[in-house]
């Protein structure tokens, strides 16, 4: 006989044929209490006949994203950012949880100091939960205790130039002073993986393909080789954030087969967008690493669906418009990062479904997989937090850079059609809303 959910004191009921529970998919009905799951149900489970319940019939219910890695650039370079506009655009993305990178806002978050101005600035602005990395630079490997003291999910390092003054890049020495404490502690490290030798200069700014060559493959595979030893050295949770480069993946799997606790993140952009695509002068596409070629592209799909990179994130880091010179459409000078926190579950389900991949791989790449990363509590189950996303798999839309809630509406992704819309968004069984997020 189906439970009778209709006597409980549910804050929301609702069911769907399509429900992304840790189990895999299949028709339930979920209920939640006190912003928490209480009880996945047979889909035949009775409806309460208070109005609580909802049959959302083909509707998906996925688990709340997460995505670890966005610039959200508050406090100091609200302009390019902000966390009201970036936990907006979140929500509507389905992101229940973002990680805040240390840079690009003033200050850095490479102190106690930079981290408590980063928490002051977001009171009352969040949509959803937020929290924070700490940055590693060269000279506060000191601080680094006691940003884990308070509170931080990562410790993030460029090996490169970050296109930030106050947040230089790392080198091995600063690596090696503090790996072991972040091992001690079972903090992960987060590495931007370039390591830059001489190349040739640009002939044409305005040329994609001179960017490209700019930032050859062999940048990443010389910093995953340090990146790799010096985790097998010192037993460092590591992480490779945003991987570009396929021919990167056999030593990364190679040393996962070791028993190295590595793991590995690529980003939608990655898996969308090829180098033979992008057109001279479109500079709304410069990333580092950069957008690499078709096959590589597909090499990165291969390595996804295999387990040797871990999930997928946005790396949204956006800036004002005139910041990517799209007029002179030069390389050279635009800055390097890709806006896209709303599009991240649309973008990667489209690529996916085109691959025979399910909702299912999609929400183990949005959301287990970063879940593992920051050690949250992420999936459908009973106790676990009722952050939930209303998807329609079977949509489509084709994206306006202006109907986005990023607070500059410049996007690579403008013009695309997309499959799947973001119905709703809940946080702890409430639908996400200015104010309802919290740090953590």
């Amino acid at each position: 006989m189906p439970a009778d959910l209709s006597t409980n004191s549910h804050d929301l009921i609702l069911r769907s044929r399509r429900v992304i529970t840790h189990e895999g998919e299949r028709p339930a009905t979920l209920s939640v209490r006190a912003g928490v799951i209480d009880e996945i149900g047979d889909y035949d489970s009775k409806l309460g006949e208070s109005g609580a319940g909802e049959d959302l019939g083909q509707l998906a219910i996925l688990p709340g994203l997460l995505d670890p890695h966005v610039h959200l650039n508050e406090p100091g370079r609200t302009e390019w950012e902000g966390f009201a506009s970036g936990t907006a655009a979140a929500a509507a993305g389905g992101v229940t949880t973002v990680v805040d990178m240390p840079l690009n806002s003033s200050p850095v978050t490479t102190s106690v100091a930079g981290l408590a101005a980063k928490r002051a600035a977001s009171v009352g602005k969040l949509h959803v939960d937020v929290g924070f990395h700490a940055g590693l630079v060269p000279g506060n490997e000191a601080q680094i205790e006691a940003l884990l003291n308070a509170g931080v999910m990562g410790v993030k390092a460029f090996l490169c130039d970050s296109g930030i003054d106050d947040f230089p890049a790392a080198t091995e020495r600063e690596l090696r002073n503090v790996m072991p404490l972040l091992a001690e502690r079972g903090i992960p490290l987060l590495v931007h993986a370039e390591l830059v030798s001489l190349v040739q200069p640009m002939s044409d700014p305005r040329r994609y393909a001179d960017y490209l060559a700019m930032r050859p493959p062999s940048f990443e595979r010389d910093a995953i080789e340090l990146l790799i030893r010096l985790c097998r050295e010192t037993g460092c949770r590591t992480h490779i954030v945003h991987l570009a480069d396929a021919g990167s993946l056999p030593m990364l799997r190679d040393a996962r087969l070791a028993g190295l606790p590595i793991t590995v993140e690529t980003c939608s952009h990655y898996l969308t967008f090829a180098s033979e695509e992008i057109p001279d002068g479109a500079t709304q596409f410069k990333c580092a690493p950069p957008i690499r070629d078709r096959a590589n592209r597909e090499a990165l799909w291969q390595g996804l669906a295999a387990g040797v990179i871990d999930f997928v994130t946005s790396d949204h880091s956006p800036c004002p418009p005139e910041m990517k010179h799209l007029t002179e459409g030069r390389f050279d000078l635009a800055w390097g990062g890709i806006s896209s926190l709303q599009l991240g579950l649309p973008v990667l389900w489209t690529e996916a479904a085109k691959r025979g991949h399910t909702l299912t791989d999609v929400v183990r790449w949005l959301c287990d997989g970063p879940a593992e990363l920051l050690r949250r509590e992420a999936r459908l189950r009973p106790g676990a937090p009722a952050n939930l996303v209303v998807f329609d798999a079977d949509a489509n839309f084709v994206v306006r850079g202006k109907a986005l809630h990023h607070r500059h509406s410049i996007t690579p992704y403008e013009g695309r059609r997309l499959n799947g819309t973001v119905r709703r968004t809940y946080l702890g069984g409430q639908l996400a809303a200015s104010g309802a997020g919290q740090t953590i």
